[in-house]
């Protein structure tokens, strides 16, 4: 069984994706680990919410962490905004991919709201964290909160009820909306907790209306299928005890219900419908995440269909034997009783718990492969929005960091206020 120490060094070696692949001219951080990679506006994100983790678990002193945060701040708020193609992002949001040594988009990728958020969640995370009268920390909250404030977030539901998914220069709104529930809680959150461009609070209303509660494997809960949804918000919110208008209805909360989306997935993988190679009580996770690719097999006279980089999800699929451990890590706070037998199981796999970045994102035992160490597919590269979860969620296990700098946090709490949140810490 992994002890503290174990998690510590996993977290670690984790947290140093954010040291090694960060381009040191301009802060930005590749997406993945493939050679000449983008950088993603999520894991630039989830970087600065490691920050507070690198001070306080000693990798770095808060004075140079300090440098190093308002280097990047100053670097994104001086990055082109406007409606150009080559721009960097409109409206105070930002494209989803940047070139990292430019910090222009790429791709023809889309203006991302979600992905945006998780930026804007960091910058508040170290505008929080950051609380000291030196030059260096006061310019941080500084270009924090002007970062964060420029969004306009009106402009992003163009016209509707609730948040569109995005924005392209050369076909306009992306006709995609983040209804029912999954990550977009807390981008409704912070875009209802903005002092200067804030959302109404009926598109909160109108989110949720959407919601799916269920009942599986005896688990009355509020569904979503990749484990990620049960997770991203909670990295930076400490939901225990405080409900929304919903939650209180069905006397639960936020917590609770990825307590029980955690049991479900390893319920699913105990039940292994599909019957795929490894699936049981220590080997679960299923999120959005690599893949083998696009193809299909027959194995042991069974057709068999694999998929590259999508969102998988438990009980109702999509599944292609693909495993992801990060997420596993990710649900430790929720559930640690069945998390830790099955990250041992993980650390004996070959998986890379204790070498560099961690555990390898994802693995598929049904798909063969000679060249593998392992035999099978495992994935090739780690991901900057894998390795996030796995140090914020191991720290807020630990210690509870982020969710008690999030607590001390005006803008999420005004968030949740508007969204009808009360109870408990609140």
């Amino acid at each position: 069984m992994p002890t503290d120490q174990d998690l510590g060094r996993l977290q670690f070696t984790t947290l140093l994706y954010y040291l090694h692949c960060t381009n040191p001219d301009n802060g930005l951080v590749r997406d993945k680990t493939e050679p000449n990679a983008p950088a993603s506006i999520a894991a630039i994100g989830m970087a600065l919410a490691t920050i507070p983790v690198v001070v306080e678990r000693g990798v770095l002193i808060r004075e140079f962490a300090a440098k190093i945060t308002r280097s990047r701040l100053r670097y994104l708020l001086a990055c082109p905004q406007g409606p150009e193609r080559d721009s960097s992002g409109y409206k105070g949001f930002f494209y989803h991919f940047l070139d990292v040594e430019t910090g222009r988009r790429v791709w023809q990728c889309e203006l991302s709201t979600i992905d945006s958020a998780f930026l804007f969640a960091g910058a508040l995370t170290v505008a929080t964290y950051f609380d000291g009268d030196t030059a260096d920390e006061m310019e941080i909250r500084q270009l924090a909160m002007a970062l964060y404030e420029r969004a306009d977030w009106n402009w992003a539901c163009d016209g509707g009820a609730t948040l569109t998914h995005g924005w392209r220069p050369e076909s306009g709104f992306i006709p995609y909306r983040w209804r029912g529930y999954d990550e977009g809680l807390l981008l409704y959150i912070i875009g209802l907790g903005s002092p200067t461009h804030p959302l109404p609070p009926e598109t909160y209303a109108a989110y949720t209306e959407s919601y799916e509660w269920r009942n599986i494997y005896g688990r009355e809960l509020l569904y979503s299928g990749p484990l990620f949804t049960h997770q991203l918000s909670h990295m930076w919110i400490d939901f225990r005890g405080i409900r929304d208008v919903f939650m209180r209805q069905h006397d639960t909360d936020y917590f609770e219900n990825s307590r029980h989306a955690t049991y479900v997935q390893q319920e699913y993988a105990i039940r292994n419908p599909m019957n795929f190679a490894g699936y049981g009580e220590h080997c679960w996770g299923f999120t959005a995440c690599d893949g083998p690719g696009w193809g299909k097999r027959t194995i042991d006279g069974v057709d068999r269909e694999f998929f590259d980089y999508i969102a998988r999800g438990a009980p109702f699929g999509p599944d292609d034997g693909t495993v992801a451990p990060w997420v596993v890590v990710a649900s430790l706070p929720f559930a640690p009783e069945i998390v830790v037998p099955t990250v041992g199981n993980f650390a004996r796999m070959n998986l890379g718990m204790s070498r560099l970045y961690g555990f390898k994102p994802s693995f598929n035992q049904t798909y063969s492969m000679e060249a593998s160490p392992t035999g099978w597919w495992v994935s090739p590269y780690h991901f900057g929005i894998d390795q996030g979860p796995v140090v914020l969620m191991i720290e807020n296990y630990r210690t509870g960091l982020l969710w008690n700098i999030m607590r001390k946090c005006k803008p999420i709490v005004t968030g949740l206020r508007r969204a009808g949140f009360s109870g408990g810490w609140l």
